[in-house]
């Protein structure tokens, strides 16, 4: 009867538990590991498809989209790079900016002799995407910009959001792994937050001069994203598709991957005019 009585316990308890269970957008799972790469800097790839370049979010690492290189390296070309002073990446004494960023991916494709590549960003990532097909389009065949602003008005405050929270602490655990200078993720976040504070600061007549095909996408539940800029951004770039995935937030592609890499092999398959990327 004691071990019958317990049994039952035990299943009220886990069926408490599950009907208790956070919803996936309030959920940070874990960090994805990399595949092993062909070369520096490259996902093993079988010799087709166009490139593709993988940009990640502000105090991330590469390591971030593990699961986005499984699912793009069989068809695809894959590059992941890490920004300047992020990840396993040095800096120089400049200060944070986005063009700033957005030159040195120019300069990695330069190096690799990559004429034109598709771009998916996350956050900073899509800032810097969205920076690169304004100022140098030639370079960008089509552009995934997930999680972006146009203007640091359009950040919401995420100062109470458990899940921020709980990115910006293991992405300094993070840093001091993989940094060349794992002491300084303080004075890191202090200089990237100065960036965030004043840049980008982008107006709708910017906006209209992205002319390559470009999807402007978020998660439903975006900590940090106000709804307004994302469809702003959309409604101001030529032909611009606009995607809210559900159930998800800042972190979509770690808490949907299977979802995330749907709609970015979607995209990359359509076969778009510049200025006609399908809503």
């Amino acid at each position: 009867m004691m071990f019958r009585n317990l049994f039952a316990a035990l299943l009220v308890a886990v069926s408490i538990t599950a009907a208790h269970a956070a919803p996936r957008w309030l959920n940070l799972p874990p960090t994805p590991i990399l595949p092993r790469a062909a070369e520096s800097g490259l996902a093993p790839v079988n010799g087709r498809g166009e490139p593709v370049l993988l940009l990640h979010g502000g105090l991330a690492n590469a390591n971030y989209w593990g699961h986005q290189v499984r699912a793009l390296q069989r068809h695809h070309q894959v590059i992941v790079m890490e920004s300047r002073g992020h990840g396993r990446s040095s800096r120089n004494q400049e200060p944070y900016g986005y063009d700033l960023m957005a030159s040195d991916v120019v300069g990695l494709l330069d190096h690799l002799k990559i004429r034109k590549a598709a771009i998916v960003g996350w956050s900073d990532g899509a800032i810097i995407g969205l920076d690169i097909a304004m100022k140098h389009p030639e370079r960008v065949s089509r552009l995934f910009a997930f999680a972006a602003n146009s203007d640091p008005s359009g950040v919401a405050d995420i100062a109470s959001s458990e899940v921020f929270n709980a990115y910006i602490a293991r992405a300094g655990e993070e840093y001091k792994r993989l940094s060349p200078t794992p002491t300084q993720y303080k004075s890191f976040v202090d200089e990237i937050t100065k960036m965030w504070e004043s840049q980008p600061k982008w107006t709708a007549s910017d906006l209209a001069a992205i002319k390559v095909p470009t999807w402007i996408v978020d998660g439903d539940h975006d900590e940090a994203i106000k709804r307004e800029n994302t469809e702003f951004m959309a409604a101001n770039i030529p032909g611009a598709g606009l995607l809210i995935q559900p159930e998800v937030s800042h972190f979509s592609f770690l808490q949907d991957p299977e979802q995330f890499n749907e709609d970015v092999l979607r995209f990359l398959r359509r076969r778009d005019t510049p200025r006609a990327a399908a809503k």
